[in-house]
């Protein structure tokens, strides 16, 4: 039985709505200081599978920040964040 504490986060989009979605996790690279957080809605595609988001945390404001990722190499480097991350529950 998989007894983990499901931590969850508020996110409030541009229109003011607010989703409650689940943390899977959160990373930071250290070379760049960026930080990263992976959740989901618990919403599952067309094959049954859970869809995640993936946004970079931009925390130098007074309230954190998500912002999606636009650069192709950042992309790249979190994917293999997630590879790794799903070859570990195999």
């Amino acid at each position: 039985m998989n007894d983990k504490k499901k931590m969850t986060l508020s996110i409030i989009g541009e229109d003011g709505s607010i989703d409650e979605v689940e943390v899977v996790i959160a990373f930071e690279f250290k070379d760049t200081k960026k930080e990263y957080v992976v959740y989901t809605k618990n919403e599952k595609d067309e094959n049954g599978n859970v869809t995640v988001y993936v946004s970079n945390v931009d925390r130098s404001g007074e309230t954190p920040k998500l912002y999606g990722i636009d650069d192709e190499d950042e992309w790249n480097r979190v994917k293999d964040v997630l590879r790794k991350l799903s070859k570990k529950e195999d």
